[in-house]
């Protein structure tokens, strides 16, 4: 099963916004803390609505606890990305990785990334809001395994 991974979130409305995109797709969704807000329920309940009693949210202490339990590739998403998501080869057993809004991932969790793709825009556009790259590319992900229609 595809898994879609937020590192070290800055923002309580990004994650409800992915916990709901994660629960409409059937994916769990994994926090690494720590988070940039303090984490509650309560705190995505505005932007992850009644989509979080479905959402299938596992809490990471921090990064190792989180690599102890992946179970097959790390793709980062990253504005720095050598290859277009839309053509990668994604397996069902990918994880997608997003950075923190304000400084994407540190060098070591990049460097542990199997694969890093990028969401091409046209320029000048530099970035896409987070929860909506992470929607894109675990759209094109579950597409690619035979997962979405």
């Amino acid at each position: 099963m595809l898994n879609l991974a937020l590192y070290c979130p800055d923002q309580a409305g990004n994650v409800g916004t992915l916990a709901r995109t994660a629960a409409c797709f059937g994916v769990p969704l994994h926090i690494i803390e720590p988070c940039g807000f303090p984490f509650s329920l309560q705190a995505l309940r505005r932007s992850g609505m009644d989509y979080l009693e479905r959402a299938d949210l596992v809490r990471h202490a921090d990064w190792d606890v989180f690599l102890a339990q992946l179970p097959g590739r790390l793709i980062l998403l990253t504005t720095a990305g050598e290859q277009a998501a839309h053509r990668f080869a994604f397996h069902a057993t990918d994880t997608l990785l997003l950075g923190r809004e304000s400084a994407g991932v540190p060098d070591f969790a990049a460097g542990r990334a199997d694969a890093r793709l990028f969401i091409p825009m046209r320029p000048p556009s530099r970035s896409l809001n987070i929860a909506v790259a992470g929607g894109i590319a675990l759209a094109m992900a579950l597409q690619c395994v035979g997962e979405l229609g």
